[in-house]
């Protein structure tokens, strides 16, 4: 029994092409209809790792599901349906270059840069004084280029975005009110549950009829970092590590195991163990940031599931 999926190769009835991302396969159907696959593959440091994660892709598919129904009163965004628990439908967008990366703490990558003596990041100041894990006195928006071959996603910063055209400047002036209008949403979203969002990223897209809207996954484990706010500050105080639910365990086992992706490094193995243990991860933040318990779907065949689940679907749905 294959009880992750990690690989696919539908053939879906007007099928025009399939991206494969490092976790997600998006099927473009006629031009009209994406069918984003939420994989259990699992990423860090740009690097897809080699075992996939039981539920991981139903979690993120759920998760995101459920945040962009809880925030599209504030931004419009581009998904449809959910016709299996991995899989989101949503309308064909054109992505902005640059995912928008908005940091309420000094945590992650903005902390290993300001360790290294750094004080701007994305051409945004950090001030003096922080320690790792610090809230910053407002939210800053640290943009990246997104990468089309895999490659690494790299800071770069507003003035550059601008001056390289990469995005106008009037459609960035949205992207930055839908990025913190969606960080405030967050931000209380967690705060009910218990949790502090710290950073997250998101996605935006043009429809064909020019509108921008949010696309991909929102406020998931992948996309997002999360402490538990109970005992924050004591443990702040007291200079130890936050408890947290984020994909940050996944990066801190691999640089204790001296891999960060760089070249002539290898990846840890990853036991039986290790793979569990992570799956188990994913599934206490989704019950923690859902508020509900999570249902495993029947992965007894994941492929033939999705298939048959896409394919009523696209039948009733196809012009």
């Amino acid at each position: 029994m294959k009880s992750t999926i990690t690989a696919t190769a539908f053939n879906f009835p007007k099928q025009k092409n399939v991206y494969h991302g490092k976790v997600r396969d998006v099927y473009n159907i006629n031009d009209e209809l994406l069918v984003m696959i939420a994989t259990d593959r699992l990423s860090a440091f740009d690097v897809v790792l080699p075992k996939g994660i039981p539920y991981k892709g139903q979690i993120l598919n759920q998760i995101a599901t459920k945040m962009m129904d809880l925030t599209k009163d504030i931004v419009p965004n581009w998904l449809i349906a959910t016709p299996d628990p991995n899989v989101a439908v949503g309308h064909l967008c054109e992505p902005f270059k640059v995912e928008m990366v908005i940091r309420g703490y000094l945590a992650g990558h903005a902390a290993r840069e300001y360790a290294l003596g750094k004080r701007s990041i994305c051409g945004v100041y950090m001030q003096e004084g922080l320690k790792e894990n610090d809230k910053f006195p407002e939210a800053i928006i640290t943009p990246s280029t997104k990468a089309d071959n895999g490659s690494h996603d790299e800071d770069i910063s507003r003035e550059e975005i601008l001056t390289k055209g990469i995005v106008s400047e009037e459609d960035y002036l949205v992207l930055e009110q839908f990025t913190r209008a969606l960080f405030q949403r967050g931000t209380s979203i967690a705060a009910a549950s218990g949790l502090i969002l710290v950073d997250t990223k998101y996605e935006f897209g043009k429809t064909k009829d020019g509108k921008i809207v949010l696309i991909d996954e929102i406020h998931t484990p992948d996309s997002s970092r999360y402490f538990y706010s109970e005992g924050y500050q004591e443990r702040q105080n007291n200079g130890e590590e936050q408890k947290q639910l984020s994909k940050e365990f996944v990066r801190q086992w691999l640089i204790a195991n001296n891999f960060q992706g760089k070249e002539g490094q290898q990846i840890p193995d990853m036991t039986q163990e290790y793979v569990d243990s992570v799956s188990e991860r994913y599934i206490e933040l989704f019950e923690k940031i859902a508020g509900q318990e999570f249902v495993k779907a029947d992965i007894s065949n994941i492929n033939d599931r999705i298939e048959k689940n896409v394919l009523d679907y696209l039948e009733k749905h196809l012009k």
